[in-house]
Protein backbone atom coordinates (compact mmCIF):
# COMPACT_ATOMS: atom_id res chain seq x y z
CA UNK A 1 0.00 0.00 0.00
CA UNK A 2 1.29 3.09 -0.78
CA UNK A 3 2.13 5.55 2.19
CA UNK A 4 1.42 9.12 2.83
CA UNK A 5 4.58 11.21 3.52
CA UNK A 6 4.01 15.05 5.15
CA UNK A 7 7.25 16.63 3.72
CA UNK A 8 7.97 20.12 4.46
CA UNK A 9 9.97 23.14 5.72
CA UNK A 10 9.03 23.54 9.28
CA UNK A 11 11.09 26.85 11.44
CA UNK A 12 12.77 25.68 14.54
CA UNK A 13 9.36 27.03 16.69
CA UNK A 14 7.26 25.05 14.67
CA UNK A 15 6.14 27.53 11.55
CA UNK A 16 5.21 26.86 7.85
CA UNK A 17 5.10 30.50 6.77
CA UNK A 18 6.22 33.33 8.39
CA UNK A 19 3.30 36.19 9.93
CA UNK A 20 2.25 37.39 6.47
CA UNK A 21 2.95 33.90 4.79
CA UNK A 22 6.31 34.52 3.74
CA UNK A 23 8.74 31.40 2.89
CA UNK A 24 11.70 33.57 2.73
CA UNK A 25 13.19 31.84 5.85
CA UNK A 26 13.75 28.88 4.02
CA UNK A 27 17.32 27.46 2.41
CA UNK A 28 17.08 26.64 -1.12
CA UNK A 29 21.51 26.72 -1.13
CA UNK A 30 21.57 23.19 -1.93
CA UNK A 31 19.59 20.05 -2.34
CA UNK A 32 18.43 19.10 1.49
CA UNK A 33 17.38 15.48 -0.09
CA UNK A 34 14.64 16.95 -2.35
CA UNK A 35 16.30 14.81 -5.42
CA UNK A 36 16.05 11.53 -3.45
CA UNK A 37 13.00 12.36 -2.17
CA UNK A 38 11.04 12.94 -5.50
CA UNK A 39 11.99 9.64 -6.71
CA UNK A 40 9.51 7.90 -4.26
CA UNK A 41 6.74 9.55 -5.41
CA UNK A 42 4.86 9.80 -7.66
CA UNK A 43 1.68 12.22 -6.67
CA UNK A 44 0.52 14.93 -4.10
CA UNK A 45 -2.16 16.26 -1.72
CA UNK A 46 -2.54 19.75 -1.82
CA UNK A 47 -5.06 22.14 -0.04
CA UNK A 48 -7.02 24.66 -1.79
CA UNK A 49 -4.67 27.71 -0.80
CA UNK A 50 -1.10 25.80 -1.66
CA UNK A 51 -3.03 24.56 -4.98
CA UNK A 52 -3.87 27.98 -5.73
CA UNK A 53 -0.64 29.40 -4.60
CA UNK A 54 1.39 26.89 -6.74
CA UNK A 55 0.00 27.73 -9.62
CA UNK A 56 1.84 30.95 -9.67
CA UNK A 57 4.91 28.89 -9.20
CA UNK A 58 4.47 26.57 -11.30
CA UNK A 59 5.66 28.02 -15.28
CA UNK A 60 8.90 29.45 -14.16
CA UNK A 61 10.43 27.25 -11.37
CA UNK A 62 11.13 23.32 -12.10
CA UNK A 63 11.69 22.74 -8.39
CA UNK A 64 9.04 19.85 -8.42
CA UNK A 65 8.62 17.20 -10.92
CA UNK A 66 5.45 16.09 -12.70
CA UNK A 67 3.60 14.56 -10.76
CA UNK A 68 -0.40 13.40 -10.07
CA UNK A 69 -1.99 16.30 -7.97
CA UNK A 70 -4.72 15.61 -5.68
CA UNK A 71 -6.58 18.84 -4.41
CA UNK A 72 -8.53 19.10 -1.22
CA UNK A 73 -11.15 21.68 -1.61
CA UNK A 74 -14.98 22.05 -0.44
CA UNK A 75 -15.21 25.35 -2.33
CA UNK A 76 -12.95 25.13 -5.57
CA UNK A 77 -15.48 23.58 -8.59
CA UNK A 78 -12.66 22.88 -10.76
CA UNK A 79 -9.02 22.29 -11.20
CA UNK A 80 -6.60 22.44 -13.96
CA UNK A 81 -6.43 19.26 -16.51
CA UNK A 82 -4.84 16.31 -15.01
CA UNK A 83 -5.12 17.04 -11.24
CA UNK A 84 -7.81 15.60 -9.30
CA UNK A 85 -10.31 17.23 -7.30
CA UNK A 86 -11.35 15.86 -3.85
CA UNK A 87 -14.13 17.15 -1.66
CA UNK A 88 -16.30 16.14 0.73
CA UNK A 89 -15.75 12.84 2.78
CA UNK A 90 -11.99 12.56 2.45
CA UNK A 91 -10.93 9.58 4.68
CA UNK A 92 -12.63 7.47 1.75
CA UNK A 93 -10.93 9.06 -0.78
CA UNK A 94 -7.51 9.16 0.70
CA UNK A 95 -8.19 5.36 1.33
CA UNK A 96 -9.11 4.43 -1.82
CA UNK A 97 -6.05 6.62 -3.22
CA UNK A 98 -3.74 4.45 -0.98
CA UNK A 99 -4.79 1.72 -2.24
CA UNK A 100 -3.99 1.81 -5.74
CA UNK A 101 -0.70 0.92 -7.38
CA UNK A 102 2.36 3.76 -7.56
CA UNK A 103 4.74 5.15 -5.26
CA UNK A 104 4.50 7.28 -2.17
CA UNK A 105 2.18 10.43 -1.96
CA UNK A 106 3.47 13.61 -1.09
CA UNK A 107 1.18 16.02 1.99
CA UNK A 108 2.44 19.09 0.58
CA UNK A 109 0.26 22.18 0.91
CA UNK A 110 -1.88 23.11 3.64
CA UNK A 111 -1.40 23.13 7.64
CA UNK A 112 -5.31 22.71 8.03
CA UNK A 113 -5.43 19.31 5.17
CA UNK A 114 -2.62 17.90 7.17
CA UNK A 115 -4.44 18.69 10.32
CA UNK A 116 -7.37 16.83 8.67
CA UNK A 117 -5.75 13.71 7.72
CA UNK A 118 -3.45 13.34 10.77
CA UNK A 119 -6.88 13.14 12.24
CA UNK A 120 -8.01 10.74 10.43
CA UNK A 121 -5.09 8.48 10.92
CA UNK A 122 -4.19 8.91 7.43
CA UNK A 123 -0.48 9.89 7.25
CA UNK A 124 2.38 7.57 7.52
CA UNK A 125 5.24 9.59 7.86
CA UNK A 126 6.27 12.82 8.87
CA UNK A 127 9.72 13.94 6.93
CA UNK A 128 10.64 17.49 8.22
CA UNK A 129 13.08 20.03 7.40
CA UNK A 130 14.12 21.94 10.54
CA UNK A 131 14.87 24.83 10.08
CA UNK A 132 17.82 27.24 12.42
CA UNK A 133 15.39 30.22 12.52
CA UNK A 134 12.56 31.18 15.00
CA UNK A 135 10.05 32.93 13.68
CA UNK A 136 8.02 33.89 16.45
CA UNK A 137 4.84 34.03 15.05
CA UNK A 138 3.06 32.69 11.61
CA UNK A 139 0.74 29.81 10.42
CA UNK A 140 1.87 26.66 13.02
CA UNK A 141 2.18 23.22 11.40
CA UNK A 142 -0.07 21.00 14.15
CA UNK A 143 -3.38 22.70 15.15
CA UNK A 144 -6.64 21.59 15.75
CA UNK A 145 -4.50 17.71 16.39
CA UNK A 146 -7.33 15.54 18.63
CA UNK A 147 -5.08 13.85 20.53
CA UNK A 148 -1.91 12.20 21.12
CA UNK A 149 0.36 10.97 18.00
CA UNK A 150 3.21 8.38 18.42
CA UNK A 151 6.30 9.01 16.04
CA UNK A 152 9.63 6.37 15.76
CA UNK A 153 12.82 8.25 14.52
CA UNK A 154 14.02 6.84 11.44
CA UNK A 155 16.36 9.01 10.27
CA UNK A 156 18.04 12.45 11.21
CA UNK A 157 20.45 13.88 9.02
CA UNK A 158 22.29 17.48 9.82
CA UNK A 159 23.57 19.56 7.58
CA UNK A 160 26.99 22.32 7.55
CA UNK A 161 23.62 25.29 7.33
CA UNK A 162 22.11 24.17 10.62
CA UNK A 163 19.11 22.53 9.07
CA UNK A 164 18.11 18.99 10.32
CA UNK A 165 16.38 16.73 8.47
CA UNK A 166 14.20 14.47 10.28
CA UNK A 167 12.02 11.66 9.16
CA UNK A 168 9.51 9.97 11.80
CA UNK A 169 7.25 7.21 11.13
CA UNK A 170 3.42 7.43 12.06
CA UNK A 171 2.99 4.46 14.95
CA UNK A 172 -0.74 2.95 14.09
Amino acid sequence: MRKVVLQLAVSLDSFIEGPNGEYDWCMTDQDYGMSEFFKRIDSIFIGRRSYEMAQGMEDNSGWMPKVKEYVFSNTLKEVKEGASLISGNIKFAVEQIKKEPGKDIWLWGGADLTSALMNEGLVDELILAVHPILLGSGKPLFSNIKGRVQLELLNSKQYDSGLMMLSYKVKS
